[in-house]
């Protein structure tokens, strides 16, 4: 069987619809046929298509007549099915193109049993080879996961170039700090592009400084230093080398061989790369030792300083030429909003390895406060996403998780306003590309700050489907699900000594509860469900119904407002055949520390059996 990688690109071959794997980061670049007028390329990871997958094969009988492509039917049941946003949005604008690369992610996770299938024509929608692709392709999309980083280890050890890459507020700063912890501050050099960055402010050049200069007169003949009571001097301004952050960091590699040295240039692409790096551009090109292939000679001016600094016989002037050092790493992030500011050539691109930080959607329980009313960040995130993706055809402009940071989780009336909206009025919609102000002529952003404008900001998200938050529901809203629930990242657990989950994962919240439960069931088997409930009833978790027999299940349900009550438990089956259902509502959200007091109660009873451990 082939690899997904090369299958696509010898399946493009002989379609109209081209579709890549992305080298990094886990996304499939596809395009259209180019019949209308140029060809286009769009972007969509692989978990979005793992999701749309799932949707068909949960909504195979809306779906099972449509094996040969037809327009208006696919893109009316990916409009109603296709609970993905960017799929959501890609089969109602790109409806082809998405069906093309949906059909060859299936024909190659069914080799060879779909080799005559057409991909720009046809697609499989048989049970057995979708379940089968979902397979497939959850193994590759698991490749692409960042495994736990250990103090001093980059996620690749072989990459000494790195850039970070999204839209803005994904995280890409914060991965690479959280990347870096336990890396000694001294060993850690900071830089952000701008317009006006260049090679003086990157890499250093000769500056005017103060110095004093002794003060000396004549006594008779001779010439005396002047003192009065201490030596006198004069303040004098003199030129001195004064190197930058790559120079620093450059130096620190050579003084400290047997340690990582790391240098972070923020917005890599708001500055002029070429302008910025001139010569250096030419270390890039490492050996598969982490070693410049390439040296450079360096002018008169630095081979001086260096030689300095150094010494004459340092690796780092050898010949008076400039080579990177296996222990420099380099790293940067860009936002893709931003690349039209300096586009960066393909020579320089092709030097540096490339990670995509996606949009998560994680902070379920942010809230925007609009004068009393309340809405969730994340519903307003996706559905404006959603917007920008449809009308513009790019993620570029998209909203990631922390494009705004509130410290209380809430974001106000007037941060909504000044951040939010004014980015969305100035950066997204200046041009009418995406439709999500009032359309009305006599709309301008002033008016969001008129005395009614509260009603006008409710107007907007009535506009984009969205609701207000009934604070009622919110008691009984998951904080997190199993299935959504990542510990915060420099968090991880083993229980019983088992560090990660039965599917070699990193355990989650959820996952971690639902496993205490049943190591608790395994060390009491002679105890029925009931008696195993009443024993963690009497524990008094926060975590509602923790653990439930069927009978609680179906009443909880039953007597339950919340259209999602089914799916705030797991269930776990008995040696007896009996079954229980362990609750996912385990977060440590803004109204309840479930989680903490879960750990807090395990600790505290160390008969049941279960061990907890933070690594």
């Amino acid at each position: 069987m082939k690899d997904l990688f090369s299958f696509l690109n010898e399946a493009s071959c002989n379609s109209d619809f081209k579709a890549t794997l992305s080298g990094r980061g886990g996304f499939i670049t596809f395009s259209n046929s180019g019949r209308r007028g140029g060809t286009k390329f769009f972007q969509i990871g692989l978990d979005n298509i793992l999701q749309t997958l799932k949707d068909i094969l949960v909504n195979l009988e809306s779906f099972k007549g449509l094996t040969e492509y037809d327009e208006t039917s696919w893109r009316n049941n990916g409009s109603a099915y296709f609970s993905d946003p960017v799929a959501n949005a890609n089969s109602t604008v790109q409806t082809k193109p998405l069906f093309s690369t949906l059909s060859k992610v299936i024909i190659w996770a069914n080799q060879p049993m779909l080799d005559s299938v057409d991909s720009d024509v046809k697609i499989c929608l048989e049970k057995e080879a979708l379940e089968t692709t979902i397979d497939e392709l959850e193994n590759v999309a698991d490749s692409f996961r960042p495994s736990v980083i250990k103090p001093h280890q980059s996620c690749d050890s072989t990459s000494r170039q790195q850039i970070f890459y999204g839209a803005p507020g994904t995280g890409k700063s914060h991965k690479i700090k959280e990347q870096l912890k336990g890396v000694a501050k001294e060993n850690i050099f900071r830089t952000t592009f701008h317009p006006d960055s260049d090679y003086s402010t990157f890499v250093g050049a000769y500056k005017p400084t103060k110095s004093e200069r002794p003060l000396y007169g004549l006594f008779g003949k001779e010439t005396v230093r002047l003192r009065d009571e201490v030596d006198l001097s004069e303040e004098i301004i003199t030129y001195k080398f004064i190197p930058q952050a790559f120079l620093n960091a450059y130096m620190q590699a050579y003084r400290k061989p047997n340690e990582n040295v790391y240098l972070i240039i923020e917005e890599i692409n708001r500055g002029n790369c070429a302008q910025i790096f001139g010569d250096l551009f030419q270390l890039l090109d490492r050996d598969e030792n982490g070693v410049s292939e390439y040296t450079i000679k360096a002018d008169a001016d630095l081979k001086a300083y260096l030689k300095e600094e150094l010494g004459e016989d340092n690796l780092g002037i050898k010949d008076g030429e400039l080579c990177l050092p296996a222990n420099l790493y380099i790293y940067a992030t860009m936002n893709t909003s931003d690349q039209s500011l300096f586009p960066i050539d393909s020579a320089f691109k092709r030097r540096w390895d490339w990670e995509y930080e996606p949009i998560k959607y994680k902070n379920t329980d942010w809230v925007i406060d609009i004068d009393g009313t309340e809405y969730r960040w994340s519903d307003f995130q996706k559905e404006v996403n959603k917007h920008i993706l449809k009308d513009t055809g790019s993620e570029d402009k998209m909203m990631g998780d922390y494009f705004i940071n509130p410290p209380t989780k809430v974001i106000s009336f007037n941060l909504f306003r000044n951040k939010i909206l004014f980015y969305l009025w100035n950066d997204v919609c200046k041009d009418g590309d995406a439709d999500i102000f009032p359309i009305d002529t006599d709309f301008s952003f002033s008016k969001l700050y008129d005395e009614d404008c509260k009603q006008l900001i409710i107007s907007m998200m009535d506009k984009l489907g969205l609701k207000p938050i009934d604070r009622d529901e919110l008691e009984n809203y998951d904080d997190t699900s199993e299935g959504d629930d990542e510990l915060p990242s420099t968090i991880r657990y083993s229980i019983n000594g088992e560090e990660t989950d039965e599917n070699g994962k990193v355990w989650r919240k959820g996952a971690l509860v639902k496993r205490a439960v049943k190591i608790y069931c395994d060390n009491h088997q002679q105890e029925t469900a009931a008696q195993i409930r009443d024993t963690w009833k009497a524990a008094n978790f926060i975590i509602p119904h923790i653990v439930e027999t069927d009978e609680d299940r179906e009443k909880r349900i039953k007597d339950s407002r919340d259209p999602k009550a089914a799916e705030r438990s797991k269930e776990i089956r008995l040696s007896n055949n009996e079954s229980l259902h362990v609750s996912t509502q385990v977060g440590d959200g803004k109204n309840r520390k479930g989680f903490s007091d879960f750990l807090s109660i395990i600790q505290s009873k160390p008969e049941w059996g279960i061990n907890i451990q933070e690594l």
